[in-house]
């Protein structure tokens, strides 16, 4: 029964459709990013770090689809950050008290953005010492 309440409720609530629902999409990632920007510390030294590297990439001699491929290694790092700054969040919002599952998730995003860096490093690796 519960389940059932659950779900009417759900269908009378009205999403939002077409062009209306990108555009709220949209102003709720800024908002997403902006926050990130004001409170993540690790997100704000990985953005900085990428903008710099996509800056010096623009002076390598490589071709279009090798500097492609620089970017989204990059790209794929902040990707990473933000998806483990919402587990983060999620975890802290169900409880601050400690609780192994708690620890094991947390610990499995941050081995999920070391993972993500180690790609980029080595992407960027290969590139830089075949120059």
């Amino acid at each position: 029964m519960k389940n059932y309440l659950l779900f009417e409720l759900m269908m009378t609530i009205q999403k939002n459709k077409g062009f209306k629902r990108i555009y709220l999409a949209f102003i709720n990632s800024l908002q997403g990013f902006k926050w990130l920007i004001n409170n993540e510390a690790a997100f704000q030294q990985e953005l900085i770090i990428i903008l710099l590297l996509s800056i010096f990439s623009c002076f390598l001699n490589i071709s279009l689809l090798i500097h492609l491929l620089l970017i989204v290694s990059l790209l794929l790092v902040l990707l990473i950050e933000v998806i483990n700054t919402a587990i983060e969040a999620t975890i802290d919002r169900i409880g601050l008290e400690h609780h192994s599952l708690s620890g094991l998730a947390k610990d499995l995003g941050s081995l999920a953005v070391f993972i993500s860096l180690a790609i980029a490093v080595a992407t960027w690796g290969v590139v830089l010492w075949e120059q």
